[in-house]
């Protein structure tokens, strides 16, 4: 039976504002091998939630550089990102539109934050100092999509 989009849109709003009810299972501790995963149950319709990464890409402190290595940085920037979509690391990533301070955000589908958090700064453009990175646990419904 498939679920109805505004029922999912609808429950990861509810989840991401409030308490965990008494139908959650307590999250299971990662093994290093798969993502944490939660079970919630709606109307007799069982919903997996996943642990992702948040990786919100923001300014950093060293933009100083001549227009052809800012565009060489970002050219290793693309290739990091291709990198980590061809090995299955990241589930999105996309800039930001106008932001002060932030420039990107990335959602990593990897097992924990700490290995989020360091593919994120392997990053050319993190390197560089050009982008800083602040990772956080983000939980969405296993397999949702952007439409």
């Amino acid at each position: 039976m498939k679920t109805p989009r505004y029922t999912l849109v609808f429950l990861l709003a509810v989840l991401s504002c409030s308490s965990p009810k008494k139908t959650v299972q307590t999250p299971s501790i990662p093994t290093g091998l798969a993502p944490e995963t939660f079970s919630y149950q709606d109307n007799g319709i069982t919903y997996v939630m996943q642990k992702y990464f948040l990786v919100l890409l923001k300014k950093g402190p060293n933009r100083t550089q001549s227009k052809e290595d800012a565009e060489e940085i970002q050219k290793k920037h693309m290739e990091h990102l291709s990198w980590l979509h061809q090995n299955g690391k990241i589930s999105l990533a996309g800039p930001m539109d106008k932001h002060e301070t932030i420039s990107g955000i990335l959602v990593f589908n990897t097992p924990t934050l700490r290995e989020a958090d360091s593919l994120a700064k392997l990053d050319p453009a993190v390197k560089s100092g050009r982008l800083e990175v602040e990772t956080m646990g983000w939980w969405a419904a296993k397999g949702s999509k952007l439409e």
